[in-house]
């Protein structure tokens, strides 16, 4: 027999900002505890030294979460240059020092190379997995970690700020896979100065946005609110960027049957993705394929 699961069924998706200090998975529980949910997930892991919008999601919203995972993404950082670090942030040791430093021209001029469609070397202290390990692991044991580089798409990367030789603050925004951590190493080798990440901020991820994020202290009040549920967006803000297709109260029925349904989807193309909306909430995702909608997951509201 299948064991119940504790908590609540909570549905629905909250943006936490999510401190200094505090894990993705340790965030994700805290907020868990607090809305005491059955389920939760995270859209979009935060390294501990990062801090800004997380995206959490309770209960059914959890399914969506695979349609917003290739959502850009919006990032504030800091680069400290004259020093590479073993972690490309503040965390690790200095591995190389130099006393140039880049002028604000100089900077602007080496962002181009960083834009667009790039290729990208993730971190040695990152979560890749090498045959079948994390990277991470593997340099805390003090192996040496050869990544492959990776295709990332870098919509915008520019400097907004210089507040002295030592520091420039930059924002990007970037799709799926994006390390801000090595951006901030390879422009520091490019300028010929060295450089790492000494603050991270994720702005906004997708739909969800840091100015719309509870802090993570709140949590324990929320705990006891009477209106706990006011704090959540609904599940179908995590579909925001897949169209929708209007469904009856009959084909809900047949999707829930895994069966496909016609729908109005007239302007649907072939091969899409797409949700099914009854009254407005989310009944399945599917694919749409030979003018019908075929269900992959299905939702429980």
């Amino acid at each position: 027999m299948a064991r119940k699961p504790r908590g609540a069924a909570v549905n629905g998706w909250l943006v936490l900002d999510k401190p200094l200090g505090v894990s993705s998975a340790q965030a994700v529980a805290k907020a868990r505890w607090a809305f005491n949910a059955a389920k939760a997930g995270h859209s979009g892991t935060l390294d501990p030294l990062a801090t800004g919008a997380l995206a959490i999601a309770f209960g059914e919203a959890t399914k969506t979460i695979p349609c917003i995972e290739d959502v850009l993404k919006g990032y504030r950082f800091t680069v400290r240059w004259g020093a590479a670090t073993a972690t490309d942030d503040a965390e690790g040791a200095v591995l190389a020092t130099s006393d140039a430093r880049p002028t604000a021209a100089q900077i602007a001029a080496a962002l181009p190379a960083f834009t667009g469609d790039i290729l990208q070397t993730p971190p040695a202290f990152s979560a890749v997995k090498v045959d079948g390990a994390r990277a991470y692991k593997l340099a805390r044991a003090g192996e040496a970690v050869a990544l492959a580089a990776r295709p990332l798409h870098v919509a915008r990367l520019a400097l907004v700020d210089q507040p002295d030789a030592d520091h420039a603050t930059l924002e990007m925004t970037c799709g799926k896979g994006g390390y801000v951590r090595a951006i901030a190493r390879d422009l520091g080798a490019a300028l010929g100065c060295f450089g790492h990440v000494s603050a991270l901020r994720r702005l906004w991820t997708g739909p969800f946005r840091v100015e719309d994020a509870i802090a993570f202290d709140k949590l324990d009040q929320i705990r006891h609110s009477d209106a706990i549920e006011t704090h959540l967006a609904p599940v179908s803000t995590g579909l925001d960027d897949i169209p929708a297709l209007a469904v009856t109260a009959r084909d809900a029925a047949d999707l829930r049957q895994g069966r496909a349904v016609a729908g109005a989807g007239g302007d649907l193309s072939e091969g899409c993705d797409a949700w099914a909306s009854l009254d407005g909430a989310p009944v399945a995702i599917g694919v749409w394929r030979a003018g019908l909608l075929h269900p992959r997951r299905v939702l429980n509201l």
